[in-house]
This record gives C-alpha cells, sequence and structure tokens, in this order.
C-alpha cells in the first residue's frame, strides 16, 4: 500500500488535505484531514498530514549536529544521491557501454538520468541537477545529438548487449515490437499514421525490440509508423545473427508477428520459430484426453502433443510441417472463465432489456431478436486455460501428450 497527501478544491471554494492510502489493484481509501482558506492553514494541515503518515516510525541516530550555533536547523545547501548514481555508473560500465559510446558522458548522464526518471531530454538536466549531478547546457546535448544518432553507435550497444548476455552460436530470441506517437497532425516520411492498438490517429513510429531469453534487451530497431508489424522482423533479426555469427537462432512470437509470408521467409534463412497459435477449436488430443479421463481435471502445467503437417497447399507455398503444444494452466484457465462470466452476465442483461447492447461476442442477433450464445459460451469455458505454441522441428511418430 502506498500514501501520499494531496490537495483538491471543495465546493465552497477551500482546499482540503487528504492522505490516499491506493494499493497495486487499484482500490483507494482517502482519510480527509481538514479544509483550508489560506496558505497557512493549508501548510498546518500538510505538517499534520506527514506528521500522521510518520507515526510509528523511529529516526535514526546519526550522531550528527544538526543545529547551528543560534540553535536553529542547519540549512541545507546542497543534496546528492551518491549511491543510487554510482549504481548507475557501475552497471553502466559493467554493460561495457563505456566503450560503446566513446567514453561521452554526455550521454551517459542523458541515459542514467532518464532510467532515474523518464522525462524529456532538457527536463533530464534537472534530474541530473536533483541527483547531485552538476548538468551539462542544453546547448551541448543538441550538438552531441546527431553522434548518439548514427547507425555506428547503435550497434555498437547492442554488441555490448550481445557480449553481456553471452550468446552463442545457437541462441533463442524474443521479438516484439510497440509504436510511439508524436503529438503533431502531418507525417514526414517516418512518423507517418498507422495501425494503432490505442486506436490513435497521429503519426508514429514502430519500435522493434530483440531479447534473449530472459528478456534481456539485445537490439532494437526503429521504423515507419505506417510498416506493418509482421515486416520489422526480419530485417532486424537478419542483421543481428549477421552482425554476431549465430547459426543457430530460434525465434519466439506472437500469432500476430509471424505472417505466413514470414513464416516462409523465416524458412528460407534457416531460422526455427516457435509460434503462439489461436486456438479456434477443441484440440483432438485435448478432447481424447478428457474422454479417457471423464471425472479428472487437468493437472496443472499439463501438455498436448499434437503434430501438424502441412497441406499440399502449405507445402507448395513452403509452409513447413509444424508441432503445436498446448499448455494448460490452472491460472490462466480461472481468470479466462472469471472474464468468461463477467461477459456471459453483460449479455443475459443486454438480452433482457436492463443494459444497451454493445460489442460483446456472446450476444446472439437474429434479426430483431437478441439471445445468449450458449454455444459460444461452452467452446470458450471449454478452451479456458490452453494456449498453444506452434514449432518448426522434426515430427514426432505420434501424438499424445
Amino acid at each position: 500500500m502506498v500514501a501520499y497527501v494531496r490537495t483538491v478544491k471543495t465546493s465552497s471554494g477551500a482546499t482540503a488535505v487528504q492522505i490516499v492510502w491506493s494499493t497495486r489493484r487499484g482500490s483507494r481509501q482517502i482519510e480527509h484531514l481538514g479544509s483550508a482558506h489560506d496558505e497557512g492553514e493549508v501548510e498546518a494541515l500538510r505538517a499534520a498530514a506527514r506528521q500522521r503518515l510518520a507515526e510509528g516510525q523511529g529516526a535514526l541516530d546519526l550522531g550528527l549536529n544538526t543545529a547551528g550555533a543560534d540553535g536553529e536547523p542547519l540549512e541545507i545547501v546542497a543534496t546528492k544521491s551518491t549511491p543510487l548514481w554510482d549504481a548507475l555508473c557501475c552497471a553502466y560500465q559493467v554493460l561495457g557501454f563505456d566503450k560503446a559510446s566513446g567514453g561521452d558522458e554526455v550521454f551517459r548522464d542523458l541515459v542514467l538520468a532518464r532510467i532515474i526518471e523518464p522525462t524529456s531530454k532538457i527536463d533530464s538536466l534537472r534530474v541530473l541537477a536533483e541527483t547531485g549531478v552538476q548538468p551539462v547546457d542544453y546547448r551541448t546535448v543538441t550538438r552531441h545529438l546527431p553522434l548518439f544518432a548514427k547507425s555506428v553507435v547503435r550497434h555498437a550497444l547492442s554488441k555490448a548487449c550481445a557480449a553481456h548476455a553471452g550468446l552463442g552460436p545457437a541462441s533463442l530470441v524474443l521479438y516484439d515490437v510497440s509504436t510511439l506517437y508524436f503529438e503533431t497532425d502531418a507525417g514526414d516520411g517516418f512518423r507517418e499514421p498507422g495501425f494503432s492498438k490505442e486506436r490513435r490517429l497521429e503519426p508514429q513510429i514502430t519500435i522493434g525490440l530483440l531479447t534473449d531469453a530472459s528478456g534481456f534487451p539485445l537490439a532494437v530497431e526503429a521504423f515507419e509508423g505506417n510498416k506493418a508489424e509482421t515486416a520489422t522482423m526480419l530485417p532486424v533479426i537478419n542483421a543481428f545473427k549477421a552482425a554476431y555469427q549465430l547459426t543457430d537462432v530460434t525465434v519466439v512470437a506472437d500469432a500476430g508477428m509471424i505472417s505466413e509470408a514470414n513464416q516462409v521467409a523465416l524458412q528460407a534463412c534457416g531460422l526455427s520459430f516457435i509460434l503462439g497459435t489461436r486456438i479456434p477449436y477443441l484440440p483432438d488430443v485435448v478432447r481424447e484426453w478428457r474422454d479417457n479421463h471423464p471425472d479428472e481435471a487437468i493437472p496443472d502445467g499439463q501438455v498436448f502433443t499434437q503434430p501438424w503437417p502441412a497441406t499440399s497447399g502449405e507445402k507448395a507455398r513452403g509452409i513447413p510441417d509444424r508441432i503445436v503444444y498446448y499448455q494448460y494452466r490452472h491460472d490462466r484457465a480461472r481468470r479466462t472463465l472469471r472474464g468468461i462470466d463477467e461477459q456471459v452476465a453483460k449479455a443475459e442483461k443486454a438480452v433482457q432489456g436492463h443494459a444497451p447492447v454493445k460489442r460483446n461476442r456472446f450476444i446472439k442477433l437474429t434479426g430483431a431478436a437478441k439471445s445468449v450464445n450458449r454455444e459460444l459460451e461452452a467452446k470458450a469455458r471449454g478452451l479456458a486455460g490452453l494456449k498453444g505454441y506452434a514449432d518448426v522441428g522434426v515430427m514426432p511418430t505420434g501424438g499424445g501428450s
């Protein structure tokens, strides 16, 4: 639980001072301390709130004389977060970024400031000052920016990441993309409107991130905002594979990332992949297990294996044989079933006329008649807890679990 003090304006024009107790799940409790009509009263209530938060907390006696000759507290003229800054500088050196950036302290300070507080370039100077580090002038930052933007610097940083990760000839890498939008109306050829999961219309760019199996970043690339996500993966992986002489790379991505064209291209490049697959219907191996164990629940962590030979049409297009693994998790099933219960309850209210009809997959419309799609509900409940993964590899001799 996190607690903080806030002030809010009341309908009478006074300023209310409150303590907000919030949890990670989003629930909050508000403790009202009082209302004030001038700055003095507000500060007094703030002091009372700080005392309230500090109740039961002891003070560490450092044995320092914190009073001046007149008995008043000594004035604080400067502060410095030495342990924090030293730890960040040490990590920066361990990763080899100091050598990769040519020992550029402006670049180092800008990177570490944004770790302390993600903010703009100009505001990073304020973060450095608050940390106790003497910042450079903003004009110095702008002069250094063209040096940072060169591909040779980015490749040097990527090489340092790969060296720290200890990648060998056979490596498992993860890839995903995100978008960054810009508050401007017109595109410029690179910042362009494109597909946005947040349904934004502003120009954006697409960012591709490559990591190792533990999630440690290896490479990052930027693409045009209107470039399809599936078209960003192969250039990043091929460049990384060529740069570090990786001979056997397995790519892990979600179903939306690897298109059929990407699967063919991955196969042509000698890359294997593990693809998160959608499950449109109950897999045969899962149905067979439930038929053989009618009164048993699927054990947590159970993995079902099903060969998936390519059809003649897929083989003609270069799609290889696959193996699909279906994993069952109790926790995943619990979350999914809870979501289904909530959606079905909303669908029932909409069908009964107690709520407006909104987008709900369990509402079945037949002309003007509305009903709850019980067949789809049963299908969704039967798939709860299952997650599919497709792998390109040697076909096993038979199915099963």
